[in-house]
């Protein structure tokens, strides 16, 4: 009795020919095994994945946070991923989404960052934050047109040449746009109503200091913990800022801020997890 399960409730090979293996992606010793003749296979979700990234404007200067947590579907897998990645003197990229491809995209912006250290030797002008959103723009929309396309959502903070505040998003379809506050992920729904109080229209950014912004980004942080699975205690901030008195950059990069004021009281009230259930 032939025991391989490509031959089970088969025809004989002398009525339909011989099974082509090729076509199964089978591993058979009858089958020389050359990968180029095999069909290929794209990702067709994100593993382990990173949740959310929200960042804000303000008057002179951008703020950007995301936690360390890996998810392995409703797992936390990881709990040390740094997905703000600080790029040249003064761009930060925040990454949510698969984390390979994650990885895929910080081995491009090092590349990238090699490449401009050699350019600015050589007098031209740095490396800024809307050059990193172009690139990453281009990258990500050539992928999706091969139909293979990385598994993210990024936020590009930084400067623009005049040295008024830079944010900028794209996704894995290579779609771009800027506004004064972003998140991905879950706080695109839960984050993004706190940070719109505080700054409703784009151009209200100019109206709002660091310490304001940063404590509606901190109450984002907490609200995420109490209601995304995904999300974790433990994040990181980044402030980018230019000093208002000697107009130099400040690039403050925080690795072990934490969910702060936790009350679970309100929980109580939750079906499922009060003690008195109806």
């Amino acid at each position: 009795m032939n025991h391989d399960p490509y031959s089970w409730g088969r025809p004989s090979n002398d009525i339909y020919g011989p099974y082509n293996y090729k076509i199964a992606h089978a591993n058979n010793n009858q089958v020389e095994q050359t990968t180029h003749n095999f069909p290929k296979m794209n990702t067709q979700q994100p593993i382990i994945t990173g949740t959310s990234v929200i960042a804000s404007k303000f008057k002179n200067g951008v703020i950007m946070a995301a936690d360390h947590v890996g998810s392995y579907g409703s797992l936390l897998r990881f709990n040390n991923i740094e997905r703000l990645i600080k790029v040249g003197k003064e761009t930060v990229v925040g990454i949510s989404g698969d984390i390979s491809d994650l990885q895929y995209i910080v081995r491009l912006l090092d590349e990238l960052e090699i490449d401009e250290e050699v350019y600015d030797n050589d007098g031209g002008e740095y490396l800024r934050a809307p050059n990193v959103h172009e690139y990453l723009s281009r990258v990500l929309y050539n992928r999706r047109s091969k139909m293979n396309p990385l598994w993210n959502a990024i936020i590009v903070g930084g400067f623009n040449k005049d040295r008024t505040p830079f944010l900028k998003y794209v996704d894995l379809l290579g779609v771009t746009y800027h506004a004064s506050t972003m998140a991905t992920g879950f706080g695109s729904h839960l984050a993004i109503p706190l940070l719109r109080n505080l700054i409703p229209e784009d151009k209200d950014y100019v109206k709002v200091d660091e310490q304001q912004v940063s404590k509606a980004v901190e109450d984002s942080m907490r609200v995420l913990f109490y209601r995304d699975a995904r999300s974790g205690e433990n994040y990181s901030v980044v402030i980018i800022k230019i000093d208002e008195n000697t107009g130099e950059l400040n690039f403050q990069f925080i690795k072990d801020a934490k969910v702060q004021n936790q009350s679970w009281k309100f929980a109580g009230d939750i079906r499922g997890y009060g003690s008195s259930q109806q």
